[in-house]
């Protein structure tokens, strides 16, 4: 199994929290689809297998036409073998997904939708300055539940001001539209960004993690009595509707970033596209790739599954380590994971290492705990 992930690096305007790699300038959009295509037909034989994945993320994919998706597709199908059954995922914001919007990406290869909710209230929106009001998010989930059956979400929680009993109104009215996955992240400040300067400031109030971590467990209890798994930290799915790209990310499986900043990684290497659509687009147009290139040694391997493992239902293997890493990375796993479990943040059930209910807000300080620096 492999996966194709494509970057769209547009959006109408620049939310306050976001460090991802976008342009709100749309004049080099054309010029960027080729872009896409070119480097898809530079790289077909880099991907093992068939494409089981197809993930356009971003920026906003939502704001490319049905003639550029179609051109797109058209290059992937003629390129890459797409199993019959390959999840289609487009992330969309609300603002763009009207009822036309909508008929048209159902009509296209596309069968899986993530919206940007964020939050169905109008101070939220305004402070994270999204493109779009709490009406549009309404009215988008009501027209997209006609034509899509797997439909995601995302909303974010521990934003100053945001109570519990407003979070848990959020959390409820997602759940109104009878979707089957959500994805929920907690707020950060990132550097260099609009909302760390407004709290520098004092113009915005500063993230509180004990109210983040109040609202995550809000949402553990909210989702799980409604039949939702929480297959990794910040995803929650129906049976049946986890998320087949990012569980293949989760799991180490190879898959291919196309577009300026995206990503690839074959199992051993990763590399990534330069964060410069101008410069991306001019060696594209060259053949080249304008790219890094990371070899991951056997320790960074061992921290990064140990890493994406605890974050999941799956686990981390004590005997895959042993088996993969050697005696020495098992012995040391469990070295380091002794205090952890005797505070009843980690348990072992069988030879799987998996986080507690309690360790589950901790659990990226806990893998940073396992993880080797020198071997």
């Amino acid at each position: 199994m492999s996966g194709i992930y494509l970057h769209v690096p547009f959006c109408k305007q620049a939310c306050h929290y976001c460090d991802f790699h976008f342009s709100t300038s749309l004049k080099k959009k054309t010029e960027l689809v080729e872009a896409l295509c070119r480097e898809l037909v530079l790289r077909k034989n880099e991907l093992p297998g068939t494409v089981e994945t197809i993930y356009f993320g971003g920026g906003t994919p939502s704001l490319l036409t049905s003639e550029e998706l179609a051109l797109i597709f058209k290059t992937i199908y003629e390129h890459y073998t797409v199993a019959e059954s390959a999840e289609v995922t487009l992330e969309a914001n609300p603002d763009d997904l009207t009822e036309e919007k909508i008929n048209q990406l159902a009509n296209s290869p596309i069968n899986r939708l993530s919206i940007g909710i964020q939050s169905f209230f109008e101070e939220d929106l305004k402070l994270m300055n999204r493109a779009h009001n709490a009406q549009e998010a309404e009215k988008c989930l009501t027209l997209a539940t006609k034509y899509f059956k797997n439909i995601s979400l995302d909303l974010i929680y521990g934003i100053p001001e945001m109570t519990n009993d407003r979070w848990k109104q959020n959390i409820e009215k997602a759940l109104s539209f009878g979707i089957p996955h959500i994805s929920s992240y907690a707020l950060t400040v990132e550097p260099k960004t609009a909302l760390e300067t407004f709290i520098k400031k004092g113009i915005v109030a500063p993230v509180d993690d004990q109210v983040a971590e109040t609202h995550f467990h809000t949402l553990i209890d909210t989702l799980s009595q409604k039949g939702f798994v929480h297959y990794e930290l910040s995803n929650f799915g129906k049976e049946d509707f986890f998320s087949k790209n990012n569980t293949a990310y989760w799991q180490g499986k190879p898959y291919l970033g196309i577009g300026p900043s995206a990503h690839s990684y074959d199992g051993n290497n990763r590399n990534w596209n330069v964060r410069n659509n101008t410069l991306y687009i001019k060696a594209i147009e060259k053949g080249e790739r304008p790219s890094e290139t990371e070899a991951l040694t056997k320790t960074d391997r061992y921290n990064e599954y140990v890493m994406t493992g605890l974050r999941t239902i799956w686990g981390v293997s004590v005997n895959r380590v042993e088996k993969n890493f050697g005696s020495i990375y098992k012995e040391y796993l469990l070295k380091q994971a002794q205090k952890h479990l005797e505070e009843h943040l980690l348990f072992l059930d069988g030879d799987i290492l998996l986080v507690t209910k309690k360790g589950k807000f901790l659990s990226d300080g806990i893998s940073s705990d396992l993880f080797l620096l020198n071997l």
